[in-house]
């Protein structure tokens, strides 16, 4: 391929990875508690099926999907459960959830299942089989999986790519992942191309990681058309429709999805875990996340139990340091700042970055001076100046007619102003505002 992978726009922010880019990954001891939030994935959250004092095994259903666009949730422990009720969300609200007291003497060992043969299933019982294991994106948005593996008939899918770029700073995951789970990881892809029933792979990975493009390279599976392309280093590069210009040359419309222009895009982590789930017969209940940042004693590449809580999370990785002062659900970029450290690890929680003093941004904002570097950022060609004025005057109906839905809050317009406006959260708080008013209508 003779023209460089790249596309238009975009930031190129410290990439911050040394503090965890060759530490090894290791699994967490577990917690005394576990709060598995009903509301883990796009879509609708999860309906409870457990009541307190039943108790669960590791990977026992304690929430069952609640339509097309939802997945069950699993115990990741086994224990009582001591709660079905409202307890503090990643997000900043309170969700329903159920809490788990892990049994202190338990082996830990998940009741025997029976392991499918996916070779020998069809497409449709590789799919539900998926679905029933509560697989999610674990790039972060947490889309369930068997939604994007049975796309509409009208939008015929001929490539599947497979994001390994991990452009957010700090986060290094996907990275470990690719170095020490290659096998796993082309095994899932195999399953994922006879789900839908396509014949070409493609595998985007930053050249920042020649390591994890050795390590790819060196397992590709000789009967299946996968290849590996080495991506320019640019945020955010690692985002579907980037990816998709970048190493395709198409581009998908405006209001339009990936399926549109015959593209499935799986982040690497979530293609490792298919495999796993077809290897072990457990679902989703653990997930390998990056524990960084300068406020934390001993950064880390975890093997995490889903809704292992932050406080848990932080003392396993050594606990803070004495001059910790944010703590930072995915990337300084995309992610999110947690208000309690009994928010729990989700399963699209790539990682915790823990913020020191020194690291935060000063939050005194200034007027604008119309320079423009927002508009020369923005991957997708808006305007977050004036989307930006809008959403300060609550005008969100005019925003919507500006695009705002095509807004991917990746923050390249807020780490780029000289004013330190919070563009992206004021278009997160515009998105949800407009929600509401969709929902009451």
């Amino acid at each position: 391929m003779g023209r460089k992978l790249r596309f238009r726009h975009g930031v190129h922010p410290p990439e911050l990875k040394d503090l965890t880019a060759s530490v090894p990954i290791r699994r967490m001891p577990f917690p005394t508690e576990i709060v598995l939030p009903l509301s883990q994935h796009t879509g609708k959250p999860s309906r409870a099926i457990v009541r307190p004092g039943d108790w669960v095994e590791r990977g026992d259903k304690v929430g069952e999907a609640d339509g097309f666009i939802s997945v069950p949730v699993h115990a990741s422990a086994a224990g009582t459960v001591e709660e079905v009720g409202l307890w503090p969300h990643p997000n900043g609200f309170y969700s329903p959830a159920v809490r788990i007291a892990v049994a202190p003497f338990s082996a830990q060992v998940p009741r025997s299942r029976i392991i499918p043969d996916w070779e020998g299933l069809s497409r449709e019982q590789l799919v539900e089989a998926v679905k029933q294991a509560g697989v999610v994106g674990l790039g972060g948005a947490a889309f369930p999986t068997h939604v994007k593996l049975s796309p509409p008939k009208d939008a015929p899918i001929d490539t599947i790519l497979i994001n390994g770029a991990e452009c957010e700073p700090y986060l290094t995951t996907d990275h470990r992942t690719m170095v020490e789970y290659p096998e796993r990881m082309h095994r899932g892809l195999r399953i994922m191309m006879r789900c839908l029933g396509v014949d070409r792979a493609m595998i985007g990975i930053e050249k920042n990681k020649p390591d994890a493009i050795e390590a790819i390279r060196a397992t590709l599976p000789h009967d299946l058309d996968v290849t590996v392309h080495r991506l320019t280093v640019k945020y955010p590069q690692g985002y579907e429709k980037m990816l998709i210009k970048a190493i395709l040359g198409r581009e998908v419309p405006s209001g339009k999805l990936p399926m549109h222009v015959g593209v499935v895009v799986h982040n690497v982590a979530s293609v490792a875990t298919i495999a796993e789930v077809f290897e072990t017969g457990l679902p989703l209940i653990e997930r390998i996340m990056t524990v960084t940042g300068n406020g934390v004693r001993q950064p880390s590449n975890l093997i995490v139990p889903v809704g292992t809580k932050t406080r848990d999370l932080i003392d396993a990785c050594g606990g803070f340091s004495d001059d910790a002062r944010e703590v930072v659900f995915g990337g300084p970029m995309m992610g999110t700042a947690v208000a309690s450290l009994d928010a729990p690890v989700l399963k699209g929680t790539t990682g915790v970055v823990v913020l020191t003093d020194a690291d935060v941004k000063p939050q005194k904002s200034y007027p604008c001076i119309r320079c423009g570097h927002c508009l020369d950022s923005c991957p997708v060609f808006l305007n977050p100046q004036v989307l930006g004025q809008l959403a300060l005057s609550e005008r969100y109906d005019e925003m919507e007619a500006h695009n705002l839905a095509d807004c991917m809050l990746c923050g390249c317009c807020g780490y780029t102003c000289p004013s330190n406006i919070p563009l992206p959260q004021l278009f997160q708080l515009a998105k949800v505002a407009l929600r509401r008013q969709q929902t009451a209508a």
